[in-house]
């Protein structure tokens, strides 16, 4: 493993841990409803940005809570500035996660099979 893709790696989980700290306990926007986790971060090898993935449960509306955490990225950007010491703290994307869906889907997929049988 490159020297670098360590440091990525190790931004990514600082970057990952933070973003939910400040989800869980900073931000407050009305927008932004349900239990939202941070799934991964991945930063470009620049660190001028960096996609946050997240799994939302839950939530009123998926779409408006997204839009949230997009308007609220300047804030939360911030608070990761001021708790991890990065020369340029890269700008949020957020993604909507939907790995945990798409597992869901395969299991039942898999049950419904095993009952025909």
């Amino acid at each position: 493993m490159p020297k670098n893709e360590a440091r990525l790696n190790r931004v990514n989980e600082e970057l990952k841990k933070e973003i939910s700290r400040v989800l869980t306990f900073e931000l407050k926007n009305s927008k932004v409803t349900g239990l939202i986790s941070v799934t991964k971060a991945k930063i470009t090898p620049d660190f001028k940005y960096a996609k946050i993935y997240v799994s939302i449960l839950n939530s009123k509306n998926i779409a408006k809570t997204m839009e949230g955490l997009k308007e609220s990225s300047g804030f939360i950007r911030t608070q990761v500035a001021k708790n991890i010491n990065l020369r340029i703290t890269p700008e949020l994307i957020f993604e909507i996660d939907d790995s945990l869906d798409y597992g869901a889907r395969i299991d039942k997929i898999l049950n419904d099979l095993k009952k025909e049988d």
